[in-house]
């Protein structure tokens, strides 16, 4: 029975599990490119001071999430891009459980698509420090820290999309939220612990790069981080009702999820 749930959940939903794949791998290739363009030494722009290093990065990818988050792919699929996000909207009732299983394999599987796809045309550019597979790892402050510092912007990332998307004036605002955070904590947060949020992004450099240092900080930090923002809005607002799992709902493309606006 399980198995048969799951073939037909894939059967209905695939389009959606390859939308979000897409959207993590673009993001991928997005960074890859920007980070080589910025801070690898045969750029000119690599003896600029690492903290305009990280603004113009941090900037660049900020549009780019704003960018897929919009797109008509990231209004159909609800642009998680992120299994940390998933398995949030999972804990709160609105994705179904074999949809956030196949939201969390599309989306390792995409950001790492999108990472091989940046070596196979870079190569060492992309391979060698300083960009290193844009790898996500702990400071010099240390895993601890990292840790913190991970759950920290992930539970403002994630209390930003339910405090926004479940409010009818800011709901339309959430993907330029989104990117504004990226940006900022691109530019203040990355010395800290190199800004993932998402297992799957860190994943998708680990793996191709052997860099696992660290690694536990990336797969427990940000879902321990969204989950408590599920618990900090449940304290803010009264009614705490959740509408639906995406991060931008003004569209009219099919919703996948138990989805509170087909209610309305």
């Amino acid at each position: 029975m399980a198995m048969a749930g799951s073939m037909g959940t894939l059967a209905r939903h695939w389009p959606e599990y390859l939308m979000e794949a897409w959207g993590l791998g673009t993001f991928m290739v997005s960074a890859g490119l920007c980070t080589v363009l910025v801070i690898h030494p045969a750029s000119p722009l690599a003896t600029l001071d690492p903290l305009l290093q990280r603004v113009l990065i941090g900037s660049l990818m900020g549009l780019t999430a704003v960018g897929i988050i919009y797109s008509p792919w990231g209004r159909q699929s609800g642009a998680h891009l992120n299994p940390a996000v998933t398995l949030t909207f999972f804990r709160l009732g609105k994705v179904a459980g074999w949809d956030a299983v196949f939201y969390v394999v599309a989306q390792t599987l995409g950001g790492l698509a999108g990472v091989l796809l940046v070596l196979l045309a870079l190569r060492a550019a992309f391979a060698d420090p300083p960009v290193a597979y844009v790898a996500t790892l702990p400071g010099p402050a240390g895993p601890a820290v990292a840790f913190v510092a991970e759950a920290l912007i992930s539970f403002g990332l994630m209390l930003m999309v339910l405090l926004t998307t479940n409010s009818p004036r800011l709901m339309r605002f959430t993907g330029l939220f989104a990117g504004c955070l990226i940006a900022l904590y691109i530019t203040i947060e990355a010395p800290l612990s190199g800004m993932s949020m998402n297992p799957a992004r860190t994943l998708a450099s680990a793996l191709p790069g052997h860099l696992f240092e660290g690694l536990w900080i990336y797969l427990t930090a940000p879902p321990f981080g969204m989950l408590l923002a599920v618990e900090a809005y449940r304290l803010i607002v009264r009614t705490p009702r959740v509408l639906c799992a995406k991060l931008n709902h003004h569209t009219h493309r099919r919703c996948i999820f138990r989805c509170g606006y087909q209610e309305r």
